[in-house]
């Protein structure tokens, strides 16, 4: 059947199973959101207000459903608007298809109204970028910007389709996705080999998990590997969720602001196993004194990840779901007795603190976890709440945490939790920010009020720059500059003023409050929770330090 540019778009969005995209109209775009009014009844649309929240959005629908998730912006500012989003979905594996509308083919190259090559713009931070000037190109490129996204490693991909080609008529017809297939044929038995060799000769294996055991799915296997190996587990940030976080082996976060049992676990294992998890330097600390008394397994779906940042022994390059099935079935159980009990022993020696008076930033996310009995979504902005979040919450279950991990967006953590609550509905969505990061986008609780989208906002309110001035005291010999927000802004105002509901909380008692009236509305909640300016995230790695020099208060006084 003949169908225009506009329609065609939108069949191939039905193609895929998408029934939400989060997006902003303008001149370019126009004829694709003329369709979308007659398609209202097939897809939603969630009018964000600022194209950036679009993006974001797309992402925390994607993070959390493990579908792809989809935005949509004009040419010129709004196409330029979502770079922010597309690299974050980039720098953490993110499946985001975002489709953009540019000037017609004649006014291309032309410094024509709103024109940017906006394909070129965002090439270093996609899978793939593509602009669409023929229509008769436009149903395969979609496609192929769907199985670009999903397949291996996912990511970001965009498409930019001119205005003339979304007015133009051509000939359509329906195509069934093929299925997306899990990468199997790079998985060598040399590597297995020798992957097995290495586990069976050790006698201190250690494994951190990442982002890519979330992505794969690979929750059970990854059950399985850890308990053959008689093993202590860390993940990494990215990691969250993957393997259960209320379990005796498993030993918290790794890294910059991980525990010392897991710091000091990686750095006297014989052997550690990195299961999807790419070395970053918040986790490795000093890379030349990372892991040095270990032979180092890594496997991961990107064989350009291997030997990056840390130089392996051995590595399986595949789908991680797919290599923990294949050597779960050729290792035998190992016992590690001494070495497990060692590790309980830093567990028990080095535990998180909580302070046992008054409102800290640690306390609002251990009472949060108590309420939801672990059973959330929580997404976070970036900062020191995030750490917190991460060490606080013990997350049992995958796609539980969504945060910016590798571009370490501020402003991110808003537009994703609506994303992602529209995507999980019936799950409790809760994000948490700092008051920097919440101001960024701000504006997005006007989207959220007006779609009733039932979200739990918390803001860990210290009146700084958490973070930074938290290195500004301890390495900037406590120079604030530019990190003391000294204004008046009443986030519970704001939020009434934008059509959705808040309380401000100063004491245990009035957080008790807070949370049940926020888990009783209806629609968005901002919870402004004010703690102390300088409470600080520990432990800490300094920069440029091994991470096995992880420090405390306690450590900084007995120091001094």
């Amino acid at each position: 059947m003949e169908l225009n540019g506009s329609q065609i778009v939108l069949e191939c969005l039905l193609e895929q199973g998408v029934d939400t995209v989060f997006g902003y109209p303008g001149g370019s775009i126009l004829n694709i959101y003329d369709e979308l009014y007659r398609y209202s009844d097939k897809i939603r649309h969630i009018l964000t207000s600022h194209e950036q929240g679009a993006a974001h959005a797309a992402d925390g629908y994607a993070r959390a459903t493990g579908k792809v998730g989809v935005c949509m912006a004009t040419s010129g500012p709004g196409a330029t608007n979502l770079v922010t989003g597309i690299a974050t979905a980039y720098m953490d594996s993110v499946p985001v298809v975002a489709i953009t509308c540019n000037v017609g083919v004649s006014l291309l190259g032309r410094d024509s109204f709103q024109e940017v090559d906006i394909a070129g713009v965002v090439m270093p931070i996609t899978k793939h970028s593509f602009i669409v000037k023929d229509i008769a190109k436009l149903a395969e490129t979609i496609r192929r910007a769907f199985k670009i996204a999903q397949s291996g490693r996912p990511g970001p991909v965009l498409v930019d389709i001119t205005k003339d080609v979304t007015a133009a008529v051509y000939e359509y017809e329906a195509v069934k996705p093929e299925p997306i297939k899990r990468v199997k044929d790079t998985i060598t038995e040399e590597d297995l080999a020798r992957a097995v060799k290495m586990i069976k000769k050790s006698e201190r294996p250690m494994i951190i998990v990442g982002g890519g055991a979330v992505i794969s799915g690979a929750s059970k296997e990854l059950d399985e590997f850890v308990g053959k190996l008689d093993a202590p587990i860390a993940d990494t940030l990215m990691g969250k969720g993957a393997y259960n976080g209320t379990k005796e082996n498993y030993t918290g976060m790794v890294g910059m602001h991980g525990t010392k049992a897991s710091n000091f676990a990686v750095t006297e294992c014989d052997l550690l196993i990195a299961v999807g998890a790419r070395f970053s330097d918040r986790v490795t600390g000093n890379a030349q004194k990372f892991a040095k008394g270990a032979k180092i397994l890594h496997i991961d779906i990107d064989p350009a990840e291997v030997n990056k940042n840390i130089v392996s022994d051995a590595s399986v390059i595949g789908d991680i779901k797919e290599v923990l099935k294949l050597l779960n079935s050729r290792i035998e159980q190992k016992s590690n007795p001494e070495w497990m009990a060692h590790i309980i022993e830093y567990k028990e020696k080095y535990p998180l603190r909580i302070a046992k008076e008054g409102l800290t930033g640690p306390y609002v996310i251990h009472r949060l976890y108590e309420e939801t009995k672990g059973d959330a979504i929580i997404v976070t902005e970036v900062g020191q709440h995030q750490m917190w979040a991460a060490q606080y919450y013990s997350f049992k279950k995958p796609r539980t945490l969504l945060t910016s991990g590798g571009l370490g967006t501020m402003g991110y953590g808003f537009g994703a939790a609506m994303g992602a609550k529209i995507g999980m509905p019936k799950k409790r969505v809760i994000n948490i920010a700092g008051d920097g990061c919440f101001r960024m986008n701000i504006n997005e609780l006007a989207s959220a009020a007006r779609n009733r989208i039932p979200m739990i906002q918390v803001v860990i309110n210290n009146h700084v720059l958490g973070m930074v001035r938290q290195w500004q005291t301890l390495f900037y010999g406590q120079r604030y500059s530019n990190t003391t927000l000294q204004d008046n802004v009443d986030f519970v105002k704001v939020a009434e003023g934008m059509g959705a509901e808040g309380m401000t909380v100063t004491s245990r008692e009035e957080l008790d409050a807070a949370i049940q009236k926020a888990f009783a509305a209806k629609g968005p909640f901002v919870i402004d929770c004010r703690i102390d300016s300088d409470e600080k995230v520990w432990p800490m790695v300094a920069p440029g330090a091994p991470i096995h020099e992880a420090f405390t208060e306690e450590d900084l006084a007995a120091k001094k």
